[in-house]
């Protein structure tokens, strides 16, 4: 408890002194290397991450085609976390899944280096028939707050993906360290969703998520993501006009920019000329 203590009093001293508070996925160990180097406040490691490092749509994590938690598992030891010296990194995690004893996988994950946890995938993304079903037979959302509450006993700092205000009051009352609303699948570059709800749009999302949260848990740490927050510019107009005190880049952070420099670089090396 003394580790999650400690994470959370650094956050809190940076919005106490008008920092952003920023935590980047990484999908690859230079990526969490550089994240780091450049003063990442939390580093995330989601199974999308290694689908968007190998150009693939984010969204591909939200789909049965991998075992989600074995991916962040391999992913922490193997990639990111021999690549990280001091900062917290956290764990995507599928808590609703009824293959393990998410007890037990806590544990490997608290073994080899993790400190926080996220509930991604999440059932929270779903809706309609599925999620219904979902819910009918105990692999609903109500089951995934309670496995990162068990996290939580455990000594994680808690970090929760969210939709929608209703959900994000029930996160706020399961004791959620960090709350991130949700806008959608980052827009912009080869495989990023081509439209998005408009920044305005997003802002009244965010807003409504976050602040639902706060009411409920004035401390919540309430961060924003998705959709059409992208640039520094957007980041900096959300958080002038929410309570967001920070962003969660992911797709932001490691594939647009990629994407950008190597099609930079290319172009201006096919400009050489003998």
């Amino acid at each position: 408890m003394e580790r999650k203590k400690q994470i959370l009093s650094a956050l809190q001293k940076k919005i106490e002194e008008g920092l952003p508070i920023i935590a980047t996925a990484a999908g690859a160990g230079l990526v969490a290397r550089v994240e780091e180097k450049n003063g990442a406040d939390l580093i995330v490691v989601y199974n999308s991450g290694r689908y968007r490092m190998n150009g693939i749509a984010s969204i591909a994590g939200n789909l049965p085609i991998g075992d989600a938690n074995q991916i962040v598992y391999d992913m922490g030891k193997n990639q990111i976390l021999p690549m990280v010296k001091s900062t917290p990194v956290v764990a995507g995690i599928y808590g609703v899944d009824p293959t393990r004893d998410m007890e037990r996988f806590f544990r490997e994950l608290w073994e080899i280096g993790y400190r926080c946890v996220i509930n991604f995938p999440t059932v929270g993304k779903l809706s309609g028939p599925i999620r219904e079903e979902l819910e009918q037979v105990g692999l609903g959302f109500e089951t995934e707050v309670e496995r990162l509450c068990m996290a939580a006993e455990m000594g994680f700092v808690t970090l929760a993906y969210c939709y929608n205000p209703g959900e994000a009051e029930f996160l706020a009352e399961a004791g959620i360290d960090i709350i991130v609303s949700h806008v959608g699948l980052t827009a912009g570059g080869d495989v990023g969703v081509k439209t998005a709800a408009p920044l305005d749009l997003a802002i009244e999302k965010t807003e409504a998520i976050l602040s639902a949260a706060k009411r409920k848990k004035p401390d919540i740490i309430p961060l924003c993501h998705g959709g059409p927050i992208v640039s520094p510019e957007d980041v900096q107009r959300v958080l002038s006009e929410t309570c967001a005190v920070g962003f969660v880049a992911a797709s932001s952070i490691e594939r647009l920019p990629i994407e950008r420099g190597i099609g930079h670089t290319l172009n201006e090396l096919k400009r050489v000329r003998k």
